[in-house]
């Protein structure tokens, strides 16, 4: 139960900016089936070139990896471009479970993930 008065809703703080043509989502919180929803609206908003920012990501389950996992294969099939960066182990273990650590295009900073779609 939330403590505080903070609803579930609080537990996910989402904000964006772009980079050229590329938006840039930065991700605060849990992602979990209690945020699932929110992230995929927000994300339902962004343009095509898109990198998420997960270095302030606290827990992530296999429901939010498989709508990662949707918009990176949405920009393979379109041609556009698609980013993580900030992907710790720690927080996101699912990715390193599920073996696509290694198939997605993980940077460790921003500047790194524009230099390689930029």
């Amino acid at each position: 139960m939330p403590e505080n008065g903070e609803s579930s809703a609080a537990a996910l703080s989402l904000t964006s900016s772009t980079a050229g043509e590329i938006t840039v989502v930065k991700v605060d919180g849990v992602l979990d089936a209690t945020t699932r929803e929110q992230f995929a609206d927000y994300l339902s908003l962004a343009g095509p070139g898109l990198i998420l920012d997960l270095a302030g990501v606290t827990f992530m389950d296999s429901r939010a990896l498989g709508l990662i996992v949707h918009h990176w294969q949405t920009s393979l099939t379109s041609g556009s471009k698609f980013a993580l960066v900030g992907v710790e182990y720690s927080k996101s273990k699912v990715m390193w479970i599920t073996g696509l650590a290694q198939r997605l295009p993980l940077y460790d900073t921003l500047d790194d993930a524009l230099a390689a779609i930029g």
